[in-house]
């Protein structure tokens, strides 16, 4: 029987420290925002890319067109879970705070952008890329209370 309360405070513990090494994931004062939006604006040309791939190998009967369409499925499936990645651990865990009169706005913003994602990993058509494309702009705008600029590339 002793073992058992002592077993609870150990597993009480365990889960006090997940929670608070969640809420800072890397150490604080290395954030940059404009950084993971241009990242996901990456991922997403990526899926475009990918998806434009798909429909050209999509007619494809030998074996190196099977498995160079199973390598940009797997491409656009891995892009659209880095943009969902960096929502979720990034955005939602992190940087968008519920004492922020802005919340509901942008915890919507990033919601569409989530789903977006979603969409270009169920289908190959060409405007879910560009739908997730938009949803990201629309996040940045409701996040930074801007219009993105692309950066500037020496």
């Amino acid at each position: 029987m002793m073992l058992r309360p002592a077993l609870a405070a150990l597993l009480a513990v365990a889960a006090l420290a997940s929670l608070a090494s969640a809420h800072c994931q890397v150490p604080c004062g290395i954030f940059n925002d404009d950084l993971r939006f241009a990242l996901m604006l990456e991922d997403t040309e990526t899926i475009a890319k990918a998806i434009g791939q798909v429909g050209e190998l999509a007619a494809t009967h030998d074996a190196t067109g099977h498995n160079q369409l199973e390598r940009w499925v797997s491409t656009k499936e891995d892009h659209a879970g880095n943009v969902q990645k960096t929502i979720a651990e990034y955005f939602m865990a992190q940087r968008i705070k519920s004492d922020d009169p802005a919340y509901g706005k942008k915890l919507m913003a990033s919601h569409a952008v989530m789903v977006a994602a979603m969409k270009t990993r169920q289908g190959a058509d060409p405007a879910t890329a560009e739908t997730l494309k938009q949803a990201i702009l629309s996040f940045y705008e409701a996040y930074a209370g801007k219009k993105y600029e692309a950066p500037h590339v020496h």
